[in-house]
């Protein structure tokens, strides 16, 4: 029998979700459906049809797909080479303690930090003018979605080499051991045993850092002034316009993309389970 404390926390950790989450989420698609009048109506959901709306998804997901590719590849190379059993112990301790900032470094200083360095008048673009490479003339731009996926990796592969930890370090060293008695390669083991019980963690990851840039908001504006349609910078334009101001059209962009995201979390969830049943059991 749970004791009365116990029953507080819960009812208090529901209360707190109906507050801040499905109490919002439900005001958004009341609003998303009925106009000024009170009338029920779609007529906000078919504007997401239109080309401004549809590209900003398009957009959006493009750059959530490109960042959390680059997150899990590079992150995943990264936790693997300072786990290794060469590795210097200080080497973990320092990946950690830097990816731990890291991860968190987002939105106006962070996209301020870029332009400092890589923008048309930045640090390092002007020293590579020095030497004779114009990386603008070659077609890169930092005010792009390729500028923008470069940005997002900044804080994408710190968050992937702290999630990946965990998954690398319940590899068991035996099933290493048992693959070499057999006589199996590095290659063989890696394309045998070890990918195939880190897929549903890498899967997992990946899913997580798509959902961190499909939400990502301050980096993308203050990088770009919002010229590069994403999701997040079309709500806020259609919320504080100067011109006019369609909330219904912000709540049917929420929508949407609350439904993306939960897509996200229950793939996430079920991957997270099934990656679970490879865990070291203490």
């Amino acid at each position: 029998m749970r004791s009365p404390l116990a029953v507080f926390f819960i009812v208090l950790f529901l209360a707190v979700n109906v507050l801040f989450m499905l109490a919002p989420t439900a005001m958004l698609a009341i609003q998303a459906v009925f106009d000024d009048d009170g009338a029920f109506t779609l007529e906000y959901f078919q504007a997401l049809a239109q080309y401004q709306y549809a590209s900003s998804f398009e957009n959006s997901l493009i750059l959530s797909l490109l960042s959390a590719t680059v997150g899990v590849i590079a992150g995943g190379l990264i936790a693997f080479a300072v786990l290794k059993d060469d590795a210097p112990r200080w080497l973990r301790s320092v990946v950690t303690s830097f990816s731990a900032v890291a991860a968190n470094f987002a939105g106006v200083p962070l996209a301020f930090s870029f332009i400092a360095t890589l923008g048309t008048l930045g640090l390092l673009t002007k020293l590579l003018k020095t030497w004779g490479i114009d990386i603008y003339a070659a077609g890169f731009s930092l005010y792009s979605i390729g500028g923008l996926t470069l940005v997002y990796s900044y804080f994408q592969i710190p968050l992937m080499v702290i999630i990946f930890f965990p998954a690398l370090e319940a590899l068991r060293p035996s099933w290493r051991e048992a693959a070499e008695n057999l006589g199996a390669s590095t290659w063989q083991y890696w394309r045998l045993v070890g990918l195939p019980v880190l897929a549903p963690s890498l899967l997992a990851a990946w899913i997580l850092l798509f959902g961190s840039a499909f939400s990502a908001y301050g980096t993308a504006y203050a990088l770009t002034s919002g010229n590069i349609a994403l999701v997040t910078t079309e709500i806020s334009a259609v919320l504080s316009g100067n011109v006019v101001s369609e909330p219904q059209i912000g709540a049917a962009l929420s929508v949407g993309m609350i439904v993306v995201m939960v897509l996200v979390l229950l793939a996430s969830n079920l991957l997270s389970a099934r990656a679970a049943r490879w865990s070291v059991k203490s």
